[in-house]
C-alpha cells in the first residue's frame, strides 16, 4: 500500500508555498503545525511566546485574518517571526477560515492567497519597515493601555485579595519550601539562555525546582528533576500535552492552575499517568501562581527563569496577565530574583581544594621570600646534595 505523502509544490512558481494549516485559536493550531507549513489563523496583537511557538514549528508563513499590529500596545510577536524569516500576510479577514480547507496546498504572492490560480483571498504583506511603523504609532496608545491596567489591576485585587494579602487560597503541597531557595523556571523567552546561566548555582546550591509548563522539560533537558511541576488550566488545554509524562511522574508535587468558579475541573488524563494533582484556583497566570507558591511556602530566595521581567513583556501579555503579573511581583518582591543577575551576585561556593591552593601559593610565596636571604641561600647549599640524591634515587627507579 502506498502511504500518501506531502503535496510537491514547483519551486518555479513565485511567492510562498506551503500546506495550510487553519485554525482560529492559535494554540489550537500549533499541534498540528509541520515544517514548512503556512499557518491560518486569527491572532489580534500577536504575543512572543505564541510567536516563538510558531517560529519552532518552522511554518514558511502566516496569515492572519486580523492585524498582527492593531496600535493599542507595541506587542513583541511579529519582530520574532520577521526574524525567523517567516513571511506573514495580515488582514486578510475571516473568511479566510472557511475558505481555505486546512490541509490545502495554497500559495502566497504579493499579500495574495492563491489556490492554484484562484485567489482566496488578499491582504498586507508586513515586512520591517511596515512593521516599525506600526510599532511606532503603537506606542503612542500605551498612554490608555496603562489605563485600562489600572483598571484591571482593581478587579484583580478584589477578585483575589484573599491569596494576595493573607495569602488564603493556595494549595498545601509536601514539597518544603521554608528558608529554601527556589528556581521558578518557565517556558518563557531566553528560558534556555537563563537556566544554562543558572548550572552552577543549582548544581552547588541544591534549589527546589519549580517548572511551569514547557519549564518542567527545559530542567529535565538540563538533567535537573523539577520537584513541582505547575501547569495551566486543562480547560483550555490537556496538562499533559504541555508537560512531558516523564516530567509529571518525577516531580513531587503537581499543581494544576484553575479559573475561579469553573465547577469541577477534568484532570483524568493525569490521574492515567498516575498523578494526583493539587488544585490552585486563581484568576492569576500559571507562572504567578508558581512565583505566589514559593513566596506563601517561606522560599528564602526566588530565582525566576524565563519570566516576565520587563515592561515591554507585561503589556505583551493578554487576557489580564498584565494585573496578575504586576501584582504578583509586588507581593513577592522582596525575595525574587532575575537569573541573569545571579552571577552577579554569586560567586560560587569554597571547596576544599580552593583553600589548599591557597594554602600551597602561600607556601612557595614564603620559601621565595626566605631563599633570598643569607640564611635561605646556607639552607638551599645543605639541601642540595640532599636533594641531588633524591633525584638520582627517583630516577633510578624509572
Amino acid at each position: 500500500m502506498k502511504l500518501p505523502s506531502r503535496p510537491r509544490h514547483d519551486p518555479s512558481l513565485p511567492g510562498v508555498s506551503g500546506i495550510a494549516r487553519v485554525d482560529r485559536r492559535t494554540r489550537s493550531l500549533l499541534p498540528r503545525l509541520q515544517p514548512g507549513d503556512i499557518a491560518v489563523l486569527d491572532h489580534l496583537d500577536m504575543d512572543r511566546a505564541s510567536a516563538q511557538a510558531l517560529a519552532d514549528a518552522e511554518v514558511v508563513a502566516v496569515v492572519n485574518a486580523s492585524r498582527f499590529v492593531s496600535g493599542r500596545y507595541p506587542n513583541l510577536g511579529p519582530t520574532v517571526l520577521l526574524e525567523a524569516g517567516i513571511v506573514l500576510v495580515d488582514g486578510v479577514g475571516t473568511d479566510v477560515l472557511t475558505k481555505v480547507g486546512d490541509g490545502q496546498a495554497i500559495r502566497l504572492e504579493n499579500g495574495a492567497l492563491l489556490h492554484g490560480d484562484q485567489e482566496v483571498a488578499t491582504g498586507r504583506v508586513v515586512d520591517l519597515d511596515t512593521l516599525n511603523a506600526a510599532l511606532d504609532e503603537a506606542r503612542g496608545g500605551l498612554g490608555s493601555q496603562l489605563e485600562s491596567f489600572t483598571h484591571n489591576s482593581t478587579e484583580f485585587l478584589r477578585r483575589e485579595q484573599e491569596l494576595l494579602l493573607h495569602g488564603r487560597g493556595a494549595p498545601r503541597i509536601r514539597t518544603k519550601l521554608a528558608d529554601r531557595s527556589v528556581v521558578v523556571a518557565v517556558g518563557g523567552p531566553d528560558h534556555e539562555a537563563e537556566l544554562a546561566i543558572l548550572k552552577r548555582y543549582m548544581r552547588e546550591q541544591h534549589p527546589v525546582l519549580i517548572g511551569v509548563d514547557g519549564g518542567a522539560d527545559a530542567l529535565l533537558a538540563l538533567g535537573r528533576k523539577p520537584d513541582i511541576v505547575v501547569v495551566s488550566t486543562p480547560h483550555l488545554a490537556d496538562p499533559a500535552d504541555r508537560v512531558s509524562a516523564k516530567a509529571l511522574r518525577g516531580a513531587r508535587d503537581v499543581v494544576v492552575v484553575v479559573d475561579r468558579g469553573i465547577g469541577k475541573t477534568p484532570t483524568e488524563s493525569l490521574e492515567r499517568l498516575g498523578v494526583r494533582p493539587h488544585h490552585f484556583e486563581t484568576g492569576a497566570t500559571a507562572e504567578d501562581a508558581a512565583l505566589m507558591l514559593a513566596s506563601l511556602g517561606g522560599a528564602s530566595l526566588i530565582v525566576g527563569a524565563g519570566v516576565h521581567a520587563s515592561l515591554d513583556d507585561f503589556l505583551d501579555r493578554q487576557r489580564g496577565g498584565l494585573a496578575s503579573t504586576f501584582l504578583t511581583r509586588l507581593k513577592v518582591g522582596p525575595e525574587l530574583v532575575d537569573a541573569r543577575a545571579v552571577p552577579q551576585l554569586y560567586a560560587g561556593r569554597v571547596r576544599i581544594w580552593h583553600l589548599w591552593l591557597v594554602l600551597l601559593a602561600g607556601l612557595l610565596a614564603v620559601f621565595a621570600a626566605v631563599a633570598v636571604t643569607p640564611v635561605g641561600q646556607e639552607w638551599l647549599d645543605d639541601l642540595r646534595p640532599a636533594l641531588s640524591d633524591l633525584f638520582a634515587d627517583v630516577k633510578g627507579l624509572f
